[in-house]
């Protein structure tokens, strides 16, 4: 009975040190969401790209303008996804009756922020030298690799996800002109399945 009594003590001990150095929070509702944002977005900028080949010509200033809108689709779906993710996150954390931004929150924001503002100064560099193709894949290797590198900070399940989109982008960079197909898969669909996992193994306990 008493080692039974000891057994408790520790395992509440490990979870609050746990709590207390990872960032567990983090709601797979937020990744379903992110991934059908990026499904919608993906959707758009297929349409769009698809116009622009359909004109005849297709001059430098086209170009321009594609690149500008595909730009604006990118940066309307990652506000969209951050800001489903800040809600969905605050909601379980609120539930769990935890603080949302606490010390691991923000060791896990600087983890991912190394390799997606690096990532970031590439894509533009790329963009200025008209290099279209090798942005969506680029953009899948740096998310994956600041998912990888964040993963020490929450739940494992992230390395994984990070695993994928590094996989996909690189798939991407081996098949050039395909980018926005590995992005579908790595942006939307991964999210959505990774998403759905994490609900069922962590949201629904809680």
């Amino acid at each position: 009975m008493e080692e039974s009594k000891h057994l408790e003590n520790l395992q509440e001990i490990r979870s609050i040190m746990e709590r207390s150095s990872r960032f567990l929070s983090l709601s797979g509702l937020s990744g379903i969401v992110a991934g059908i944002t990026a499904l919608v977005g993906a959707t758009i900028a297929y349409f769009r790209i698809e116009s622009y080949f359909q004109t005849e010509g297709g001059s430098y200033r086209e170009m321009r303008d594609l690149e500008s809108d595909l730009l604006i689709i990118a940066g309307i779906v990652l506000v969209a996804a951050l800001g489903f993710a800040y809600f969905f996150t605050a909601r379980k954390a609120k539930k769990a009756g935890e603080v949302v931004w606490n010390k691991a929150a923000k060791k896990l924001i600087v983890n991912l922020a190394v390799p997606l503002c690096t990532g970031g100064l590439v894509v533009l560099i790329l963009l200025e030298d008209g290099k279209i193709g090798y942005i969506a894949p680029f953009t899948l290797v740096f998310y994956g690799l600041a998912c990888i590198n964040a993963s020490n900070q929450t739940v494992r399940d992230i390395y994984y996800l990070g695993l994928t989109n590094v996989i996909l982008g690189i798939f991407g960079l081996i098949f050039i002109g395909q980018g926005l197909l590995f992005w579908t898969l790595g942006f939307g669909f991964a999210h959505i399945l990774y998403g759905t996992l994490m609900y069922f193994k962590y949201d629904r306990k809680s």
